[in-house]
């Protein structure tokens, strides 16, 4: 299966060169020939190969205790997973101890999300046992895709933010970084999503229904987290109960993160929430069950899911104590590291780097405060100023919306000291912007870090820029979009901390692991040092004009559509055609990631066949995937629109084989790795200023499709790298759409360009809905009579434009083999090594520690 197959062939003949350094400065040094990768990885004699497949054995029998003839798939993969952690735990262990020893500067990733996706075929890969697994596989008749499919996603994440954490950590083990991962254990994650009737249903995603073999409990390393109201039971609800100070325990459980070569594992560490007590004895006694278990309710409720129902204040309630548990496990958790090899405070910024993903755990502000003034009893300026120089603040999001601000009336409930500190933070920025801004109280309230209302609120994004020493965007035109419109403001008194570092993904799991094929022709090609350092790929460009090559690629490709095909099929019954044009959007479910645009485009291209069926256009597959978050109502309608749209293609024989819409299910890290592979179009499409970079963008680009796209985001950067000519760019730019609202009029486009009409009526005609009359109505209602906020009329028609020059460089199979070949060879500028690099010397002044 093209998803779990490494290039085991480009590293078996040989030892591979692993990086131990940065790229760009990298050393390298070889890895031990497979027989010895054991005793490398500290296991001494022990054999996982031939007659003695030791490891395996023992756990297949002794862990599940029944007989390994009555194992089934499950049992197996465990026996394997845990046999792989046994290699490992000897490195992982060395890893800690090194940095124990060594005392270099460490790094704390604080996120709310991991988007980890599957650990065994990734850990295997990185620890590069790839040929002892497949002997093992041979030598016990196993099936290598029946085990990988026993293992779960890890869905903590809800897209790029996550995922851009999981390729994160990656990269900082591979580079050798002394760093670790911190984030919430949910119990249940991000839904599961199944489609009824065209319409997504959320369901729980028991992603730790089994033991999961990789995660390690440390209860011993337990945090208590102390709130500043309790919680009962009234009328069978938790109900908050002020001036009554509580607490929760934060449990670690920490999971390994290989880096490439195994040289370096990192951890992640993710916090279970559990209560001091099990239940009150004394109530439980009494016969009040319930109440006897509140404080056990609350505690493990706080971890149950990745993102609560945030339309109700109970569910924002949830999140801003999550988003606080988070900051104050892991806080705790990394000063009694720090305090453990160092005795001077001063010393903190110089040992420990903090980065804020986003502005979810902005509470660190508050709560290193508090650990310095309260726990340690420094001076306000110096707990002040050692604050700023260890906490930086990554921004993902433009959208107003994003920007979190949470109610005063909520610190004073649960964290009364952390809003004593905000504000008294916010009294001396304050002071400050008035001396150096006299009569200025309209700067003075923008740059307040309390938003006055019927509500007041805290702006979290506020703090995490005030207390911080950098705040970095994510793309080139998002980071200068953040500084001249975003927070105008605060760049203009703090303009020495914004700086951009656009986002990247690992080649290690989105190319060496999803794309086997592409990655051996690589490799033949140019060696395998790519791996590590993707700016090589650039050798690759001269090879863009040869013939052979490019014969190379097409096969390459044409391998991945094929097992994508073979997998859809039998994994959910639908059949696709491999020789149509894999086009594809994949990403989470939003306005302005502009779905419905590309809809609009395949009813637009639907009306042109029905028309004239005779019209030359090549067969097209249309993939779509994503999540709606469950409270974004038109998200959901325009799931339902795609799937209506997919099933009214399918029952017509007028476009049957030559259009075709697939919305797929349940998007997550392992559908990807099968789909971006196949893929040879890529929709990136967000109105030009909404998207603060995209990465799923750099994995098609990295796997060989054409991008489709807006200005907008990171797309900028790749098409200046591999070429506009070698893109196909549409649409208004984010100058242009910030300056519509005196001039845009969706109503002009629909009067004024047949095509365009013609899609919307017949979308409210109901023929996508004959069977539900009305329910698309809503969509007309966004596009036309509520202005069209972001701008999917305003660029149909330069989208459509765009699809003809697409389909018209197709048509050479040659030119289009050249464009892609070019497109891989200019993504090496979006490996997450090369962001990573950027972090560690421009943000965390982190160097390698290389493991002894």
């Amino acid at each position: 299966m093209s998803s779990t197959r490494t290039a085991a062939s480009a590293r078996t003949s040989k030892a591979p060169k692993i990086s131990t350094g940065m790229t760009g400065a990298m050393r390298t040094s070889t890895a031990p020939e497979a027989t010895n990768l054991l005793e490398y990885y500290g296991c001494g004699p022990i054999q996982f190969t031939g007659s003695n497949d030791a490891l395996y054995e023992r756990h297949l029998m002794f862990d599940s205790v029944v007989s390994p003839m009555a194992t089934g798939p499950r049992e197996r993969y465990e026996a394997i997973a845990r046999s792989v952690r046994d290699i490992l735990s000897q490195r992982w262990l060395r890893t800690e101890q090194t940095y124990a020893r060594e005392n270099p500067k460490r790094v704390y990733y604080l996120s709310m999300e991991y988007l980890m996706g599957r650990s065994l075929a990734n850990n295997i890969m990185n620890l590069l046992l790839d040929p002892i697994l497949e002997r093992l596989i041979e030598n016990k008749d196993l099936d290598r895709l029946a085990l990988l499919e026993q293992e779960p996603d890890a869905g903590l994440g809800n897209g790029g933010l996550g995922r851009l954490a999981a390729c994160f950590v990656d990269s900082m083990a591979t580079m050798q970084l002394p760093a670790m991962g911190y984030g919430l254990r949910y119990e249940y994650g991000i839904f599961k999503q199944t489609i009824r009737d065209g319409w997504q249903h959320e369901q729980p995603d028991n992603w730790l229904r089994r033991p999961d073999p990789w995660e390690v409990a440390r209860p011993q390393e337990e945090v208590e987290v102390k709130l500043g109201c309790s919680f009962e039971v009234q009328s069978g609800t938790l109900v908050a109960v002020a001036g009554q100070p509580s607490s929760l325990l934060g449990i670690p459980y920490d999971r390994p993160v290989v880096g490439y070569g195994g040289k370096t594992i990192n951890t992640l560490r993710l916090w279970a929430a559990a209560a001091p007590h099990s239940f009150d004895f004394q109530v439980f006694s009494a016969g009040d069950f319930v109440s006897a278990l509140a404080h056990r309710l609350t505690a493990e409720s706080l971890t149950r899911v990745l993102y609560p129902d945030d339309s109700t204040s109970m569910g924002q309630g949830l999140r801003f104590v999550q988003e606080y548990f988070l900051v104050a496990c892991s806080l705790a958790d990394l000063m009694r590291r720090f305090r453990q090899t160092n005795s001077e405070w001063d010393a903190l910024p110089d040992k420990v780097a903090i980065q804020l993903n986003d502005t979810h755990p902005s509470l660190a502000v508050s709560e290193l405060m508090r650990i310095l003034l309260d726990e340690e009893h420094l001076p306000w300026d110096q707990a002040w100023d050692l604050t700023r120089q260890t906490l930086a603040y990554t921004n993902h999001t433009l959208l107003p919306e994003a920007l979190e601000k949470w109610p005063l009336p909520w610190f004073e409930l649960l964290l009364p000291r952390h809003l004593e500190i905000i504000l008294e933070i916010n009294r001396r920025l304050l002071d400050e912007v008035r001396a150096r801004f006299p009569g200025d109280e309209g700067r003075v309230e923008r740059i307040s870090l309390i938003e006055e209302g019927a509500v007041r609120k805290v702006r979290m994004a506020n703090l995490a820029i005030v207390g911080s020493h950098s705040t970095n965007g994510v793309a080139a035109i998002h980071s200068g979009l953040l500084r001249t419109v975003t927070v105008k403001d605060l760049a203009e008194i703090f303009p020495e901390r914004f700086n951009n570092k656009t986002n990247g993904v690992t080649p290690r799991r989105w190319l060496l692991l999803a794309n086997p094929a592409l990655a051996d022709c690589i490799t033949e090609a140019i060696g395998n040092g790519w791996i590590t350092d993707l700016s090589l790929l650039t050798k690759l460009a001269p090879l863009a004009d040869d013939i052979g090559f490019r014969d190379t690629v097409r096969k390459a490709k044409r391998s991945a559509k094929m097992h994508f095909a073979e997998w859809l099929k039998s994994s959910s019954g639908v059949t696709v055609d491999p020789d149509t044009i894999f086009d594809s959007q994949v990403k989470r479910i939003h306005e302005y990631k502009r779905q419905l645009l590309n809809a609009l485009r395949v009813v637009v291209l639907y009306n042109r066949l029905r028309e004239n069926p005779d019209l030359e256009m090549a067969p097209r597959t249309f993939f779509f995937a994503g999540k709606a978050a469950p409270a974004y109502d038109l998200a959901k309608i325009i799931i339902k629109f795609l799937n209506n749209l997919a099933g009214t293609i399918d029952g017509d024989p007028a476009v049957r084989g030559r259009l075709k819409v697939v919305f797929l299910p349940e998007y997550c890290v392992s559908l990807a790795e099968r789909l971006i592979p196949a893929t040879e179009v890529s929709n990136q499409i967000s109105t030009a200023g909404y998207e603060a970079s995209g990465t799923s963008n750099m994995k098609f680009m990295m796997n060989g499709a054409l991008t489709i796209g807006t200005r907008d985001g990171a797309t900028i950067e790749m098409a200046e790298a591999a070429g506009e000519e070698n893109f196909f760019l549409f649409g208004l730019t984010a100058d242009q759409v910030a300056d519509s609202s005196t001039w845009y009029n969706p109503q002009w486009h629909y009067d004024n360009e047949p095509e365009t009409q013609a899609a919307l009526d017949l979308i409210v005609s109901d023929h996508f809905s004959r069977h539900e009359p009305g329910v698309f109505e809503p969509l007309r209602g966004t596009l036309l009579t509520r202005g069209d906020r972001f701008m999917h009329l305003a660029d149909l028609t330069a989208y459509l434009e765009a699809d003809r020059r697409l389909l018209d460089e197709y048509a050479d199979p040659n030119r289009w083999a050249r464009k892609a070949i070019l497109n891989v060879a200019s993504s090496g500028k979006f490996s997450s090594d090369r962001t990573i690099g950027e972090y560690a010397t421009e943000i965390w002044s982190a160097k390698p520690c290389a493991v002894q």
